[in-house]
């Protein structure tokens, strides 16, 4: 059992910045395919980011590209959501996920990952 635990959600206004954190035993050993997710009530739960572990090989939706940047701190066993230029459109409570000794074959799918965090709240007000 995996158990993911997240931080550095909160409230920001549009043009902010924001890095949320997901840290985990082995998070970041050998091959895993590492997400993140975001969710507004009633709407799917929306793949956001992924990183390969393994050669780092990164994966992003496009309405957060060029804002958004996903890294992995191999000593820390954590992986980082660092957002930039935050939009209202943002918000939404966010979720990181680990695809343990898996490739990101489907980096956008919820059905890919094993393990989810239990969401940090990222609010962008207007």
């Amino acid at each position: 059992q995996v158990q993911l635990e997240e931080s550095g959600g909160g409230s920001v206004q549009a043009g902010g910045s924001l890095t949320l954190s997901c840290a985990g035993p082995l998070l970041t050993y050998s091959n895993n395919c590492l997400g993140w997710f975001r969710q507004v009530p009633g709407k799917e739960r929306e793949g956001v980011a992924a990183i390969s572990t393994f050669g780092g090989t990164t994966y992003f939706t496009d309405s957060v590209k060029g804002r958004f940047a996903i890294s992995q701190d191999t000593a820390k066993n954590t992986v980082y959501l660092q957002m930039n230029s935050l939009k209202p459109e943002d918000t939404a409570m966010y979720y990181c996920a680990a695809a343990i000794d898996s490739l990101c074959t489907r980096a956008y799918a919820t059905l890919q990952y094993n393990y989810w965090g239990q969401g940090t709240q990222v609010t962008v007000s207007s």
